[in-house]
């Protein structure tokens, strides 16, 4: 069975860091482009990060220069490192596989989602 595991959410203080790992089992994930998205509470879902299987990568405006996607194939993971965090990143953190080559912005391009990892920027 196809699953996606996020997990490394946490509650950092503002300017930390955390790393968010998206684990997959079930199928291989260099073969797909992945996405990161987040959901703040009231909020509609929001698309944070993506890597296609060229490693290609696409950054929201909010998070270029702090938030860092990658992978390792070798643990069919996909990571986000995240850094210089501020309490507005505070969300429900989502991967999710799109088959298409291209990244999109829409969840709705997206077919398998994880369950989500709670991240908490708050002093």
């Amino acid at each position: 069975q196809s699953q996606l595991v996020e997990s490394g959410g946490g509650l950092v203080q503002p300017g930390g860091s955390l790393r968010l790992s998206c684990a997959a089992s079930g199928f291989v994930l260099e073969d797909y482009t992945i996405g990161w998205f987040r959901q703040a509470p009231g909020k509609e879902r929001e698309w944070v990060s993506c890597i296609n299987r060229r490693d290609n990568t696409n950054y929201q405006d909010s998070v270029k220069g702090r938030f860092t996607i990658s992978r390792d194939n070798a643990k069919n993971t996909v990571y986000l490192q995240m850094n210089s965090l501020s309490p507005e990143d505070t969300a429900i953190y989502y991967c999710a596989v799109r088959i298409g080559y291209y990244c999109s912005v829409s969840p709705i391009d997206f077919g398998s989602w994880g369950q989500g990892t709670q991240v908490t920027v708050s002093s």
